[in-house]
C-alpha cells in the first residue's frame, strides 16, 4: 500500500487542532488502499495545543508531533515537519483550516494520473477582500521579476511526490521560500483550483512583519532586479540631474539680474536623493541580510520532543 503523509505547523490552534485532525482522518477512510501519517510541528504554543496533540497522539499512532524547544517562525518549524515525512507522497497544509483537507482527494487523483507536483491554487478566498487583492498583486509582481516561472495564487498547499521531496532535501534552506522552491524545481505539475474558506478559530498569527518577511524572502531568492533597479536609478537620476542643472544654468544666462534660484529646489532635490538612496541601501541589505542567514546556516529549528516517531 502507498503511504500518504501530511505535514503542517501549528501555534496556538488550539480550537481548530481536533477539527483537523478528524477531518484529514475521515479523507482518508475514502481512501481505502492508502495508509497514512500525520506530522504536526508545534511552535512552543502558549495555550493548550501540546496538551491536545498529546491526547491526539496517545490513541492515533500514525498522528506524530514535534514539539519545539522554542518558537521558530511560521516559515522554519512546517519546513522541518515536511523534511521528516516518509511517505511516497506528501501532502502539505495549514491546520489554521482555511486549506480543507478534503482536497487531498483531488490531489492523489492527480498524482496517481502522473504528476508529480499538485498545486492547490486559490483564485478566490473569503479572507479580507483587500488583502487577497495585495497578496495577488504580489504573486503577479514576484512572477513578472522572478527569474523562474512562478505559481500564481499559491501558497505552498498541495501534493509533492517524493522525488520532488528529495529535491528540495538538497537545497539545504535555512530559511526556505517554499513555494519558490516549488516552481524552481519543476517535474510535471497539475494545479487544482479551490476557494480559501475564512479563518473559523482563532486569530491569524500573520501581522505586517511576518507578511513582509516572506515577500522580501521571495525577491531575494528568485530575483536579482531590485539591485539592478538601483544600478539603474542612479544612471537615470545622474542623467536627470545634469539635464536639470544645464538647464538652470541656461535660464540663469538668459534673467541674471532677475531669476533667484531660491532654497526650495535645494531642499526637495536634497531629501528626494536621500530617499532614493536609503531605499536602494534597504535593498542591498536584505540580500546582505539573506547572504548572513546563509552563511550562519543554522538548523532549521531545535526540537524538545518527538512523539510516535
Amino acid at each position: 500500500m502507498k503511504k500518504i503523509s501530511v505535514a503542517s505547523g501549528c501555534y496556538n490552534e488550539e480550537d481548530n487542532l481536533r477539527e483537523f485532525y478528524d477531518r484529514i482522518v475521515a479523507t482518508f477512510r475514502q481512501l481505502p488502499g492508502y495508509t497514512y501519517e500525520i506530522i504536526l510541528a508545534d511552535n512552543c504554543s502558549t495555550d493548550r495545543s501540546r496538551e491536545i496533540l498529546r491526547e491526539i497522539a496517545a490513541r492515533d499512532p500514525q498522528f506524530k508531533v514535534i514539539l519545539n524547544a522554542n518558537n521558530f517562525g511560521h516559515i522554519r518549524s512546517p519546513f522541518n515537519a515536511l523534511l521528516q515525512t516518509s511517505g511516497d507522497a506528501v501532502v502539505v497544509l495549514c491546520s489554521d483550516l482555511q486549506e480543507p483537507p478534503e482536497m487531498i482527494l483531488d490531489f492523489v487523483k492527480q498524482w496517481e494520473a502522473g504528476y508529480q507536483v499538485v498545486c492547490g491554487v486559490k483564485p478566490k478566498s473569503r479572507e479580507n477582500p483587500l488583502m487577497f487583492q495585495v497578496r495577488r498583486l504580489y504573486y503577479w509582481l514576484l512572477a513578472s521579476c522572478s527569474e523562474t516561472s512562478q505559481i500564481q495564487n499559491f501558497t505552498g498547499f498541495g501534493l509533492y511526490d517524493r522525488k520532488v521531496i528529495n529535491a528540495i532535501r538538497q537545497f539545504n534552506e535555512p530559511y526556505p521560500y517554499f513555494r519558490g522552491l516549488v516552481s524552481e524545481i519543476g517535474f510535471k505539475r497539475a494545479e487544482v483550483p479551490f476557494i480559501q474558506a475564512a479563518r473559523q478559530h482563532g486569530k491569524t498569527k500573520n501581522n505586517f512583519f511576518t507578511l513582509y518577511d516572506m515577500a522580501m524572502i521571495g525577491f531575494v531568492n528568485h530575483t536579482k532586479l531590485p539591485l539592478r533597479l538601483a544600478a539603474f536609478a542612479g544612471f537615470f537620476l545622474a542623467i536627470l540631474s545634469l539635464f536639470v542643472a544645464i538647464g538652470y544654468l541656461i535660464y540663469k544666462l538668459l534673467y541674471w539680474q532677475t531669476f533667484n534660484l531660491g532654497l526650495a529646489p535645494i531642499v526637495i532635490g536634497l531629501f528626494f536623493f536621500a530617499s532614493v538612496q536609503l531605499l536602494f541601501i534597504g535593498v542591498i541589505g536584505e540580500y546582505v541580510g539573506a547572504i548572513w542567514t546563509q552563511v550562519k546556516n543554522k538548523p532549521l529549528v531545535i526540537e524538545d520532543e518527538r512523539i510516535n516517531f
